[in-house]
């Protein structure tokens, strides 16, 4: 038919069979990500942690001495909605590398939960000295 891409392999030995469906995996994931778009979105928390898109880049005010500016990729929309940062386009592989750079700035802490993380990321809370010390009482 019209709107179908067949995979055919070039002979039945195992390599190929499993080539083939990971050949047809990438190409309808690439599909989809082309028509329907792909989304990552970042949570921040932390006493005065900012972020802000302007002129084509994404700038953090992530508790450091100064300000963290990421240029955004071409083909990538990003937006800042209260403490998220969305991260949409159709290219599925260059909006988890930028995801993975911004989250670098802060990532999150175990102590207080604070820093950059994906949404639905779960982080691994410890407990401070203080807590650790009144148990050993």
């Amino acid at each position: 038919s019209d709107n179908s891409l067949l995979c055919e392999r070039i002979n039945d030995e195992k390599k190929s069979r499993a080539l083939q469906g990971l050949v047809a995996r990438i190409i309808k994931t690439r599909i989809d990500d082309l028509s329907n778009g792909f989304k990552k979105v970042l949570e921040f928390k932390g006493t005065g942690y900012r972020a802000r898109v302007e002129n084509g880049k994404l700038i953090l005010g992530m508790g450091y001495s100064h300000e963290i500016e990421l240029d955004i990729p071409e083909g990538i929309e990003v937006s800042v909605v209260k403490n998220q940062i969305i991260i949409f386009g159709s290219h599925r592989n260059l909006i988890g590398d930028f995801a993975a750079r911004v989250r670098d700035v802060r990532p999150p802490e175990v102590y207080k939960g604070k820093g950059i993380k994906y949404a639905g990321e779960h982080v691994r809370r410890k407990a401070g000295k203080a807590a650790q010390s009144a148990g050993a009482k």
